[in-house]
């Protein structure tokens, strides 16, 4: 679907305090349906070869950067401590990942991706690059640039203190 970008200014069609509020015109509405369309795409693909979308998440989360405390996963996928703590329980099991105390600081499980584990997020990136590849299809690097700042600003507004 795409929508027509007129003369009238969509922050007020956008507005579900408005009258005038337009479904199609609210960004949040937009977001949760490129985001749940993405998922189902890219699922299908994971499931092909023995994974899911949260595995995929700490995969992706650990192929950046390894070790990693579970809390520092679990905010970097947006999931529960608790259901992150699982989802790694399961994972080790698997033999994808292992834990073990941190060096720095006994409290905190760090996480790490075991050779399985490399070697499952080497299967998922190639599973999910064209997925990306046909998502951005038709954006200029300008355009991608920008997307992500307003992506981050949109965030970093949610992050501040609400208005009175």
């Amino acid at each position: 679907m795409r929508l027509d970008m007129d003369s009238t200014d969509n922050r007020i069609l956008g507005d579900p305090g408005t009258p005038a509020f337009q479904l199609e015109r609210y960004p949040f509405f937009q977001l949760n349906r490129l985001v749940s369309r993405y998922n189902a795409v890219i699922e299908t693909h994971l499931r092909a070869i023995g994974i899911d979308i949260p595995s995929w998440r700490v995969l992706m989360i650990l192929g950046e950067r390894s070790p990693r405390g579970v809390r520092d996963i679990a905010d970097a996928a947006v999931i529960p401590l608790s259901t992150m703590t699982r989802i790694i329980q399961r994972m080790a099991q698997a033999g994808l990942v292992f834990s073990r105390p941190s060096a720095a600081d006994g409290r905190v499980t760090e996480v790490l991706l075991a050779q399985a584990g490399e070697d499952k997020l080497v299967q998922a990136r190639k599973a999910t690059s064209p997925v990306y590849h046909q998502v951005i299809r038709g954006l200029s690097e300008a355009d991608f640039n920008t997307l992500l700042v307003l992506l981050g600003q949109l965030h970093g507004n949610l992050v501040d203190e609400p208005e009175a």
